[in-house]
């Protein structure tokens, strides 16, 4: 689970990386056999009993910095990701971080140029990124939904994946999100909840290094139920 790229000197909520380190931790991935790819083929391989040899790479917010400096990161291994944006944020900032600082998300057509890229997946991440489980049924239909509707038109294709604003779920949630039409959906830490609408993730950050790595690897099959059929 990654979210932006750039500049980590202010980072009061740890969502960067530096391209560097970026380029560092794909490198590590590829030196072990893996390979970074978006949740749809990542989960397709895993359906035919295959994909041991893939790692889901998941970037959340759609920052605009995803294509400036993610990408050119993400081809360099011949990697690819699934990008998980806000559709009712098209072109603002991350106002939902009080901390800062502010850093500008993808636009129209920032995220067109990110769907047209070969190996890159386009997901919800709900229209404006707030706290589903706070949600009434209003908002949620349109932070679940109505996202879905406007982002499929937006990159004219289908929207397979969601990712639950603060990772926060419930039931109730979980089930919106399925009757939406997602195929899958990524959280961070689940809990009791599991399978493929309620997928557990790794947080990586710019202090994750090599040995960090392996132990985030190791420590996610001991903490983590493995998800059925997946």
């Amino acid at each position: 689970m990654y979210h932006s790229v750039g500049d980590c000197s202010d980072d009061p909520y740890r969502i960067t990386v530096s391209p560097d380190r970026l380029d560092q931790q794909l490198g590590w991935l590829r030196r072990r056999g893996l390979r970074g790819v978006g949740m749809t083929e990542l989960l397709a391989a895993r359906a035919r009993g295959a994909g041991q040899d893939l790692v889901g790479l998941t970037f959340d917010d759609g920052y605009a910095d995803f294509v400036t400096a993610a990408l050119p990161v993400l081809r360099r291994w011949e990697c690819g990701a699934t990008l998980f944006v806000l559709p009712g944020r098209l072109g603002g900032e991350n106002a939902w971080d009080p901390l800062g600082p502010r850093k500008p998300l993808l636009d129209k057509q920032g995220i067109r140029l990110a769907a047209a890229t070969e190996g890159i997946e386009v997901g919800s991440h709900g229209l404006t990124h707030v706290d589903l489980t706070e949600a009434d049924d209003t908002v949620l239909h349109a932070e679940i939904a109505e996202s879905r509707a406007v982002l499929s038109k937006l990159i004219g294709a289908r929207i397979n994946g969601f990712c639950y604003p603060y990772g926060t779920l419930d039931q109730r949630i979980v089930d919106a999100v399925r009757d939406a039409g997602y195929t899958y959906a990524c959280a961070i830490d689940p809990g009791a909840l599991t399978g493929p609408h309620a997928l557990p993730r790794v947080h990586i950050g710019e202090n994750d290094t090599a040995v960090r790595l392996l132990l985030k690897q190791r420590l996610h099959r001991l903490r983590r139920r493995p998800v059925e059929g997946i």
